[in-house]
């Protein structure tokens, strides 16, 4: 999604695509009714994408039922990037509502909502 010469790329995954060491280097907790949201944010400048930049995030999933969840983000840097991994816990076939809000240290807050149906294994 993208507000300006800024794009959030996000994506959710089930947490045992992650393997077992790293998740133990990052203290991620496996199994088949958790999964992960991976958000990314960069800056497309003079022609030129950045790596995913240092942002201040925050937000939660809602279910059907209202039912709310607060995303707890971890913050993961590799080399120049850095990108942010929430963990959560879901039924199968659960549709959950995600909020989260970004904000970088230049520029004003960018919200994204999405939904997601999530089976476990």
């Amino acid at each position: 999604q993208t507000f300006g010469d800024y794009t959030v790329f996000y994506n959710v995954f089930h947490s045992t695509d992650v393997p077992a060491k790293i998740a133990e280097a990052h203290k991620l907790v496996r199994g088949r009714d958790r999964a992960l949201l991976n958000i990314s944010l960069v800056k497309n400048e003079n022609g030129k994408t950045s790596l995913g930049l240092p942002v201040s995030v925050a937000g939660n999933t809602r279910n059907l039922m209202q039912q709310q969840q607060p995303l707890k983000f971890i913050e993961i840097t590799e080399g120049d990037a850095t990108y942010y991994l929430a963990p959560f816990v879901f039924n199968n076939e659960e549709v959950l509502h995600f909020t989260v809000q970004l904000t970088p240290q230049d520029a004003k807050p960018m919200n994204i909502t999405f939904n997601r149906t999530l089976y476990t294994e």
